[in-house]
């Protein structure tokens, strides 16, 4: 028997979700939580297989609660939500979620994703892994502005900040300024490592 727990801010959509499980011989709804909180203090109390958690709700967000929960517990979350934003995805996915599925989905749909996980299986609605693999295909570039690849560029011929300051006619803590902000688009933390970034992404001339 699967132990199963109904996370969702809706009474009504816990109640339908427990009509529908109930109908299925391997599947046991053993407690529901109405907020991020509660769920991750009938995660403790009812040690279930498989957790519905429902993405957004006040307070503790189903991501949050997600996070919190397989710090101790070694139940597997499925999301259940109504939203297919990437941000939303890749949150959930990033927390440790071991699926994610839309509200939409038939009962027969819902029960399976629920065995699948218990069985270790990552599980997602069709549409979300479609986002998802073409997340990964064409991953987001930050652009960077036409003054940090100014300065980016005169960093590459071997330029003083103080240097690059008087080139451009701006101030050295000008430079220092764009600085920072292209070594954080650029996921980096010195300028040697900004350069060889950049130029590998082709942002250099």
């Amino acid at each position: 028997m699967i132990r199963v727990l109904l996370v969702d801010d809706h009474p009504v959509v816990r109640e339908g979700l427990r009509g529908m499980l109930d109908a299925e011989p391997d599947l046991a709804v053993v407690g529901e939580a109405g907020s991020g909180d509660e769920a991750v203090a009938r995660t403790r109390a009812v040690e279930p297989d498989v957790i519905l958690m429902d993405l957004r709700m006040r307070g503790l967000d189903g991501v949050a609660a997600t996070e919190r929960i397989l710090a101790f517990s070694p139940a597997r979350v499925v999301v259940l939500t109504t939203y297919e934003t990437d941000a939303d995805i890749l949150r959930a996915v990033e927390a440790g979620a071991s699926g994610y599925l839309l509200k939409d989905a038939s009962r027969a749909d819902l029960a399976n994703a629920i065995r699948a996980a218990a069985r270790g299986e990552t599980v997602l609605a069709p549409s979300v892994a479609g986002r998802l693999v073409n997340r990964v295909r064409r991953p987001e570039r930050q652009t960077l502005s036409g003054r940090e690849v100014e300065v980016l560029e005169l960093v590459a011929k071997g330029l003083t900040n103080a240097e690059i300051g008087r080139a451009l006619h701006i101030t050295e803590a000008t430079v220092k300024t764009h600085l920072l902000r292209a070594f954080g688009k650029l996921d980096v933390s010195d300028r040697t490592a900004a350069v060889t970034t950049a130029m590998a992404q082709g942002l250099l001339r």
